[in-house]
């Protein structure tokens, strides 16, 4: 059975209030009175109940994690757990607990009301920010403490950690335009997410900036994950089958690296080699794209760090809520492997 304050303050031949100032660091409590306490707490072992205390604070001690998106996508897209590592790792560090939302696009309002009526939670990270999330909107209506995973592209009071994706984009498409390759496709992300409209855009501005017009036949939407590169890539290779299409595209970027192993394997199966009949590029640097055959070209992104740096955001937004906004760009790597060796 737990001890309780009195039978502490018994033991110790103190007041119950002498007892609480004790184990709350309290002031006013002379030095032989906390020695006197101390040593009952240790000979009985006695650890306080670091749930309530946290409760009697206002704080539980413990954030959010809202991922918006269905909970298959969470098991079969590989940045969501290398992301996962790095907030639960920062939560660890600095003694909080994670709890996490999944949520596809029926489900937000349910998960809206958990977060915002439940009290369970002292702040939030949403992650895999979609442009108009409704989530972002009740968070900011109800002045809850929250960081976005991804910029949102247009209210300023949103904190978050990002990566450049639109400059990212344009530098990897501009590569592949500067080794020779000309008709570049691409296999983007979801046009209502903020990391999928910020790739295709760079993407579309590296051909500009070319005096190159994107072609809207060479532009195949996809979801982020393996099964959806694949399927993209096999809608690329039926329209350049189609008279007057030009034939197969020089070279495709694509805005994942899960999509990118897709799409090699639709490659294999037509019985295309990459880099000798096109080139492929891919985005994250996951730890298979250097393995893949031929290892990828990419873009490095450190997601593990985000996760890291999301969490550690909001415990200080927690701790200093009237600070201003937090817009935290982390630095990233073109990395340059085989599948883009052209050949001229």
């Amino acid at each position: 059975m737990a001890l309780t304050l009195e039978e502490i303050a018994e033991e110790a031949g103190v007041s119950r209030s002498t007892v609480s100032r004790v184990l709350n660091n309290g002031p006013h409590v002379s030095a032989r009175a906390r020695e006197r306490v101390l040593a009952v707490t240790q000979r009985l072992n006695f650890h306080p109940n670091a749930a309530a205390r946290n409760l009697a604070a206002g704080r539980t001690r413990s954030i959010g994690l809202v991922i918006p998106v269905a909970v298959s996508s969470l098991f079969t897209d590989p940045y969501f757990p290398l992301l996962i590592q790095g907030i639960t790792s920062a939560c660890n560090t600095h003694d909080y607990s994670v709890m996490l939302w999944l949520a596809d696009i029926e489900q937000e309002r349910q998960i809206i009301n958990k977060i915002t009526r439940s009290g369970m939670v002292d702040g939030v990270i949403v992650a895999s920010a979609l442009m108009d999330d409704p989530v972002v909107q009740a968070l900011l209506e109800d002045h809850i403490p929250f960081v976005q995973v991804g910029r949102h592209p247009t209210d300023e009071r949103v904190s978050y950690v990002d990566v450049d994706n639109y400059n990212c984009a344009k530098e990897l498409v501009g590569y592949l335009l500067r080794l020779g390759y000309r008709r570049i496709a691409t296999i983007a992300g979801p046009a209502n997410m903020i990391a999928g409209h910020d790739r295709r855009l760079g993407y579309q501005d590296a051909l500009r900036a070319r005096g190159l017009v994107p072609d809207p036949a060479l532009i195949v939407e996809g979801d982020f994950l393996e099964d959806g590169g694949y399927v993209a890539m096999q809608q690329l290779l039926a329209r350049a089958r189609q008279p007057g299409s030009g034939g197969l595209p020089g070279a495709v970027f694509v805005a994942s690296d899960a999509m990118a192993l897709g799409a090699l394997r639709a490659l294999r199966e037509a019985g295309l080699r990459v880099p000798a009949d096109l080139g492929l590029a891919g985005y994250d640097d996951m730890p298979f794209a250097a393995r893949t055959d031929p290892p990828l070209t990419t873009v490095r992104q450190p997601i593990q760090r985000a996760g890291v740096v999301a969490a550690e955001t909001l415990f200080d937004l927690i701790e200093n809520p009237h600070t201003p906004p937090r817009r935290i760009i982390l630095p990233t790597e073109l990395v340059v492997r085989a599948s883009t060796d052209f050949g001229g």
